[in-house]
């Protein structure tokens, strides 16, 4: 019986994780959605501020937090190992959602791009920023990445076997393409008001402190095989690699620290 309802769980954490993703890339395009992250002041600017730097710290710690090994060990002591990923996938959704949901707007335009053919590309580049973070998960294991290969694994009464790491399409050239997907999706708009700017700021400063813990975490686990991999590849930046790596260097197959 839990196997089953282990499966439907994370079928739901997934379907609710798609719609938020979907929701969010509306939200900070201006496209599509009735909220988004630019519209019509309600508050005082500062409390509008104060706000929403609350609700991006709540989406920063619950990432980091939930991520790192120490919580895991002590969290899968509630939480069954099956549904650990669908449990943090869920979480990741909910906060996103109340982030979307009280989120203030603050007015004053920062640059605003008059002509449509850059305003168009700017957006198309923020789209392409979005596809990039899925792009990338399915370049490792998408649905290891969100959880449904444990429950399914779970469900079949098969024993889950984490990923090897192994070099894997723009993994060969950028060692975080997701996280480098999230920034240009939150900092190409034609349109940069105060709010989107907030926005784009802390979420840019975030994922580079997580990528700072994510790596101290995989050098320890991994040693000089991931110094290695660090020393060859851009943290962000793609670029191409001075010697070629040996196949099986591991390196990371998926971005879990936010």
């Amino acid at each position: 019986m839990s196997r089953f309802f282990f499966l439907i769980y994370g079928g739901i954490a997934y379907l609710l994780f798609l719609a938020t993703f979907l929701y969010t890339v509306g939200f900070t395009t201006n496209l599509f959605v009735p909220k988004t992250i630019s519209g019509h002041p309600e508050l005082p600017w500062i409390n509008a501020l104060l706000n929403n730097l609350v609700l991006l710290g709540i989406f920063a710690i619950q990432h980091s937090v939930m991520a790192r090994k120490g919580f895991k060990k002590w969290w899968t002591q509630v939480i069954p190992d099956p549904i650990e990923r669908s449990t943090y996938v869920l979480f990741s959704s909910l906060v996103l959602i109340l982030l979307i949901w009280k989120w203030q707007p603050m007015g004053g335009v920062i640059w605003s791009l008059s002509s449509p053919f850059l305003s168009g590309l700017l957006v198309a580049v923020s789209l392409l920023g979005y596809t990039l973070i899925l792009a990338s998960s399915f370049m490792i294991d998408h649905f290891d990445f969100v959880g449904l290969r444990q429950v399914w694994r779970y469900f079949r009464n098969q024993s889950y076997e984490p990923l090897k790491f192994t070099t894997a399409y723009l993994y060969k050239y950028v060692r975080h393409p997701l996280y480098l997907g999230f920034i240009i999706g939150a900092w190409a708009t034609p349109v940069m008001t105060t709010t989107h700017l907030t926005f784009a700021v802390i979420i840019t400063a975030y994922t580079l402190v997580g990528i700072y813990f994510e790596e101290k975490d995989l050098v320890n686990f991994h040693g000089k095989v991931y110094s290695n991999y660090q020393s060859r590849i851009p943290k962000l930046i793609p670029g191409f690699r001075k010697k070629e790596l040996p196949r099986e260097t591991p390196v990371p197959v998926s971005d879990r620290v936010a």
